[in-house]
């Protein structure tokens, strides 16, 4: 069966599609439409939905949205108390703002919307159960086949899996993980005088449990609280955040939601396409280690999916697919795997040694002005390392013990 015939048939042969509608999938999606191509967005929830998420948005997320969005913003921050598990707490603030704070159903399906304005087609409450690269579904070898929970055959020139660290997508490219953490969260709503006090300002609280820290991110009237630590430690994780919830003098306000969830971390060999098809965000394990922050990760890796699948479904055979996905690997690696690299070592650094990392950057105004700097945007911790031998002198020597 040809492709002429397939459109014969009036099966649409798509040139990109994305599957999950987070914000690597709307990103990805937003990139491709705006080179004119056909792209369709599948998503198995209805918009808008909860998401496990602090919500964070650092300069790196604020620079990889789409042109002119509308950046629904709860809180600025301008203030960061920091402690070592309930202890020794200091806040460092700064004239400028070092980050927003959004609420992920607000935020997903505004970058939904920037994607469906680029011209791509948005359909929810899909399931995909599988893709299939060769067989009966495929009509020839420049086409995948997008296989529907219904039964549904969904035909591209290129697919992009942004559906999550379990999702389908990634176990059909090969995706290997090296390193899994259980994140734990409550939304907790607080009368005023409580959110007045938490305005402009977050919490972060090196935790008990080696590499284990908790937030607390204020979002107007309820305030986002969560601890994260590695998959294994999952009764010590909640022990965590029920102490931590009860130090801050919150326990008193029932939640309004309280949900988990887990990150996972690529491997440094792990694939990131196969054949015609490409991951990115969580579905490819692209977060950083150490903070597990996967927001800019997911907008930045999505954007690039867009464009590198765009050039994937021009491709005329096997041979010139393949070189694509390679440059896509390769645009990945040099920029968000540096900066992971960099983040596994200080996870290390970090799990050894907490009041060493808490000493640094409440006591150390290098350390601080070089938070404040990432935070905004305007550097990389990876830039920061490669540019300055004492940082990376100091990083070496407390990564060796």
């Amino acid at each position: 069966m040809s492709s002429e015939r397939a459109a014969e048939d009036n099966q649409q042969v798509w040139d990109v599609v994305v599957v999950g509608a987070g914000p690597a999938g709307a990103s990805a999606a937003h990139a491709a439409a705006c080179t004119g191509r056909r792209v369709l967005l599948l998503e198995k929830a209805e918009l808008p939905r909860y998401k496990t998420c602090g919500g964070g948005i650092i300069g790196p997320s604020r620079d990889s949205l789409p042109p002119g969005f509308d950046l629904p913003l709860r809180d600025r921050v301008h203030a960061v108390t920091f402690s070592l598990n309930g202890r020794l707490a200091r806040t460092r603030r700064s004239k400028n703002m070092l980050f927003g704070l959004i609420n992920r159903p607000e935020f997903d399906a505004r970058l939904v919307e920037s994607a469906k304005d680029a011209g791509a087609t948005v359909r929810t409450g899909v399931t995909v159960s599988r893709v299939e690269q060769h067989g009966v579904e495929v009509p020839d070898r420049r086409t995948v086949a997008v296989v529907l929970g219904d039964g549904e055959v969904v035909l591209a020139r290129s697919v992009i899996g942004a559906d999550g660290s379990a999702g389908r997508i990634g176990a059909h490219v090969g995706v290997k993980l090296d390193q899994v953490d259980l994140g734990l969260e409550a939304e907790i709503p607080v009368p005023p005088p409580v959110a007045e006090d938490w305005a402009g300002r977050v919490l972060i609280d090196w935790g008990p449990i080696p590499g284990s820290y908790g937030w607390v991110f204020p979002k107007g009237d309820t305030l986002t609280v969560g601890v994260i630590s590695a998959r294994g430690e999952g009764a010590a994780t909640k022990r965590y955040l029920e102490d931590f919830i009860g130090r801050l003098g919150l326990a008193g306000f029932e939640p309004s939601i309280s949900s988990g969830h887990l990150t996972r971390c690529r491997a440094d060999d792990s694939p990131l396409s196969r054949g015609r098809v490409l991951v990115c965000g969580d579905a490819a394990g692209l977060l950083e280690p150490w903070t597990r922050e996967g927001i800019s990760f997911a907008l930045r890796s999505g954007r690039l999916a867009g464009e590198w699948a765009v050039r994937v479904s021009e491709a005329h055979d096997a041979v010139d697919a393949r070189r694509q996905a390679l440059n896509y690997a390769f645009a990945i690696k040099a920029g968000l795997g540096v900066e992971m690299g960099v983040g596994r070592q200080m996870l290390k650094v970090f799990s050894r040694r907490p009041g060493l990392m808490h000493a640094a950057v409440t006591g150390f105004r290098p350390a601080w002005q070089a938070f404040a700097k990432i935070t905004r945007g305007t550097t990389t911790l990876a830039e920061i390392v490669r540019t300055h031998s004492v940082a990376r002198r100091a990083l070496e020597a407390m990564d060796r013990g």
